[in-house]
């Protein structure tokens, strides 16, 4: 199955275009070919099917069907990490995207304090966007960052449950109930400051821990956000 993403406006067409570097890949490297069938997705939550109608040497014409899967978990997660360097962000938001993790901000952190270029967030969230086509998914994460320390409540505010990872948590992962909104907050290497630590504790965030190893951050990360959403599947 190939899944195909793009923009709300022609996932809304009944029939559309494929030209440049998605023709490139779909019609060249990958050889596809009329009566070829396809899933599109509109990077917002929905899908549908398609089929290739036509194919020349420059474009191939799409026409779209019926509604299918979009493959999403029930569970919105979010994802609040301490920004890692950026070879490891790359890999953090390409991984976090096929868990199904439903936004992904970074934070600055007085022991990780990275910053994030506009480029650098671009390239980013090119990332994501292919590792939505990869995984057949619907929707692509948001992506925003890096956000300073006052800006964690509202960063926040919409989650029902709010978690912080902690190798010294008295428990480990657990299904977080009927909430459908969860926050997952991952901290920098050699832990939070003990201020930084305090102000989680003010804004609800329960500690949980993933074992007795300590992981870099882009592995924790990826590991705490796969398991909550497996769990809840």
């Amino acid at each position: 199955m190939i899944t195909l993403l793009v923009t709300p406006e022609e996932f809304a067409q009944e029939k559309l275009q494929v030209e440049g570097e998605k023709y490139r890949h779909l019609f060249r490297a990958r050889r596809g070919a009329v009566g070829d069938r396809l899933r599109l997705v509109d990077g917002e939550g929905n899908a549908r099917w398609a089929n290739v109608v036509d194919v020349d040497g420059s474009a191939a014409t799409i026409v779209a069907g019926d509604a299918s899967a979009s493959n999403e978990p029930p569970l919105h997660l979010e994802l609040l990490s301490a920004l890692p360097k950026p070879d490891r962000a790359s890999w953090l938001v390409e991984k976090a995207t096929e868990v199904g993790v439903s936004a992904i901000r970074f934070l600055r952190s007085d022991r990780a304090p990275r910053e994030l270029s506009t480029a650098g967030l671009s390239r980013l969230r090119r990332v994501a966007a292919a590792a939505v086509e990869q995984c057949h998914r619907a929707h692509v994460p948001a992506l925003s960052g890096p956000h300073s320390w006052s800006e964690l409540p509202a960063l926040l505010a919409t989650s029902e449950t709010r978690y912080v990872l902690d190798p010294a948590a008295p428990s480990g992962l657990r299904r977080p109930g009927e909430t459908t909104r969860v926050a997952l907050v991952v901290g920098p290497e050699g832990g939070w400051p003990a201020e930084e630590r305090a102000a989680l504790d003010r804004l609800g965030c329960l500690p949980l821990r993933l074992g007795a190893r300590v992981l870099r951050i882009e592995t924790a990360a990826v590991v705490g956000a796969g398991l909550l959403l497996a769990l809840n599947d």
